[in-house]
C-alpha cells in the first residue's frame, strides 16, 4: 500500500487515539503538558510517516503507544546529551574545538570496588551490555554493532543485566 493511502487509512483511527496518547505522554513527562503535547505531535507525525509499516488488523493503539515511547526516549536522550554538552562548555569554553577522539573526564566513570566486583561477576553478555550502554553511554545501535547482536538482544541483556546487578547490590 503506498504511503499516502496508508496514512489516510489509519489517520481517523489515530485521531481517535489522541486522548490515550496524551494521557501516556503526560505520565511519561511527569505532568509537563507542553512537553507531552510535543511528544504526542511527534508521535502522530512519525506514525503517519511510517503508516505503510503498520500491519492492518493488528493493534493500532499498541503500535502508536510504542512509537510514543520511542519518541519520548529519544527526546530524553537528546536532552541529556545537550545538558552534558552545556555543562562541558561551561567548564571549558573551548570544548567545542576539542578533537573528536578526546575523552571527557566525565566518561571515566569510577565505580566503587564493590560495585565493580558485582559488575564483573555478571555473565559476559549482560556485563558487556551494561558497560557499553550505561557506563560508556553508547546507543543501543552502537552497542549492538560492537557486540554483533541485534538491537533487541542488547535491550534484553541490558534490562536483565541491570536487574541482576540491582539484586546483587541490594543484597
Amino acid at each position: 500500500m503506498p504511503a499516502d493511502n496508508a496514512a489516510r487509512s489509519i489517520g481517523p483511527a489515530l485521531a481517535a487515539l489522541l486522548p490515550d496518547l496524551r494521557a501516556r505522554a503526560l505520565r511519561l513527562t511527569q505532568g509537563n503538558a507542553p512537553v507531552a503535547d510535543d511528544v504526542v505531535q511527534d508521535t502522530v507525525e512519525r506514525a503517519l510517516r511510517f503508516a505503510s509499516q503498520y500491519q492492518n488488523g493488528t493493534n493500532l493503539r499498541a503500535w502508536a503507544l510504542q512509537i510514543l515511547f520511542s519518541v519520548f526516549v529519544t527526546r530524553y536522550r537528546r536532552l541529556r546529551r545537550d545538558r552534558n554538552a552545556m555543562r562541558a562548555l561551561m567548564v571549558d569554553p573551548c570544548a567545542w574545538t576539542t578533537p573528536e577522539h578526546y575523552v571527557s573526564p566525565e566518561k571515566n566513570v569510577s565505580l566503587t570496588a564493590s560495585v565493580r566486583a558485582e559488575l564483573d561477576a555478571l555473565p559476559e553478555g549482560f556485563r558487556s551490555a551494561v558497560t557499553l550502554v550505561d557506563l560508556e553511554e553508547r546507543s543501543y545501535r552502537e552497542a549492538a554493532d560492537e557486540l554483533g547482536v541485534p538491537v533487541g538482544t542488547v535491550m534484553s541483556r541490558l534490562h536483565r543485566g541491570r536487574k541482576m546487578l540491582a539484586m546483587k547490590l541490594a543484597a
